[in-house]
């Protein structure tokens, strides 16, 4: 049905170590790993990167993507997340918009978060890799008509953004956000949480995964990979259910 590569999150299991979690994906089918900067791969610690990607590539996995916690608009320095990112031969680097959403923004914070993402989004593009938005509440990346703006201010190829289901929202207007940001979507974020933060099984909201799963794949730019974010109750048990539903979405067989 569609090339869209199917992952997981390692943020999923902080409490495991790097090798636990490519066990599980590799057993459950999936294709690449998004690696977060919080635990398992630190920014800076380049040995450790490397040692990371080592184990992802031997288990015939590949590495989506270096979920860092770098928000824009701070005086943090990029440099580490991107020695971390270099030495896990991920070209993708998840960032965050600042950290007040964006209908409270200040104008002077505002400028700020857009003049920092456009020389993040340069440096990293001097290093061959792109940086994608975390599309999240409490950030100017909160809404798709917030995200799409954000996009434009800053005004760079090398920024796109993630996509995932907004806390509470209903199907139509779910998929309506996706719409709007699809040509910008690099990696999708997948879990089923409803009403709001509840956890649930994936296969809980197959009227919002069937559709879309059938939109992104009939876009002109398909979301390069489909990454699980959680399971419920954490536990690493049900990863090859969840899996299995993320592949059946994808219209492969586990």
């Amino acid at each position: 049905m569609t090339g869209i590569r199917a992952g997981l999150c390692s943020v999923t299991f902080r409490a495991l170590p790097p090798e636990r979690i490519v066990a599980l994906a590799a057993a459950a089918g999936l294709e690449v790993i998004e690696w977060g900067g919080d635990v398992h791969v630190p920014p800076g610690e380049v040995g450790r990167a490397a040692e990371v990607a080592r184990m992802t590539t031997d288990a015939g996995l590949a590495v989506a993507s270096y979920g860092s916690y770098f928000r824009a608009g701070s005086e943090e320095s990029l440099t580490a997340v991107l020695d971390s990112a270099a030495a896990l031969g991920a070209d993708r680097v998840r960032v965050w918009a600042g950290s007040h959403g964006s209908a409270e923004v200040s104008a002077q914070e505002r400028a700020r978060v857009v003049t920092r993402l456009r020389a993040a989004a340069v440096e990293a593009a001097a290093r061959g890799i792109g940086l994608a938005l975390e599309f999240h509440g409490g950030t100017l990346a909160d809404t798709a008509p917030a995200t799409l703006e954000l996009l434009h201010e800053v005004d760079h190829p090398m920024l796109s953004t993630y996509w995932q289901p907004t806390v509470g929202a209903a199907v139509p207007a779910v998929l309506e956000e996706f719409r709007r940001l699809s040509p910008h979507v690099s990696a999708a974020h997948v879990f089923s949480w409803w009403p709001r933060t509840e956890r649930h099984p994936l296969r809980s909201r197959s009227a919002l995964w069937t559709r879309f799963f059938a939109e992104a794949a009939a876009t002109p730019h398909p979301p390069r990979d489909a990454l699980l974010e959680f399971v419920p109750d954490d536990a690493p048990e049900l990863l090859a259910g969840e899996a299995a539903a993320l592949l059946g979405f994808l219209g492969r067989r586990p």
